[in-house]
């Protein structure tokens, strides 16, 4: 029999499996690969960034990330301009009212997440949002430290 410690590990590996699931299926189904889908991602909630920051947070090289900037400003997502504060760096921008496709398709995971959300107290919204809170930048910085030991 598995200890609860066990169980409990098996139950967040299933969640981290669907939420990558998820993230996969979304991309597919707005007709993108994965880094685009969490590039556009990183636009979204960070609006306007330089191709250099958006290799950094992505991972590809420089020239990936262009091809990759290509793909998405063929597609309608993103549009390259001027940065205001160096008129010599280009950065990439979200195309207005592009992202309603990508709500489209997220609509039926934010559906079924806010009926789970509905069976928590806020006391315990509070906690579970200061989990995310505290675990995403824990998995950024785990994924730096696998892309540093990959490259060394």
């Amino acid at each position: 029999m598995a200890s609860p410690q066990q169980e409990r590990h098996v139950i967040f590996r299933r969640y981290l499996d669907a939420v990558g699931l998820h993230g996969m299926a979304g991309a597919e189904a707005a007709g993108l690969h994965g880094t685009e889908w969490y590039a556009l991602s990183l636009i979204s909630l960070d609006g306007a960034l330089t191709s250099g920051e958006l290799a950094a947070r992505t991972g590809l090289t420089t020239g990936a990330t262009t091809r990759l900037i290509d793909r998405l400003e063929r597609a309608g997502y993103v549009r390259r301009a001027a940065d205001p504060a160096d008129r010599r760096k280009v950065v990439v921008e979200p195309v207005p009212d592009a992202f309603a496709r990508i709500d489209e398709v997220v609509a039926p995971g934010r559906r079924r997440i806010a009926d789970v959300l509905a069976r928590y107290s806020p006391e315990q919204l509070d906690l579970l949002f200061d989990y995310f809170a505290h675990a995403a930048p824990a998995y950024r910085e785990a994924t730096e430290e696998i892309r540093r030991h990959r490259r060394g």
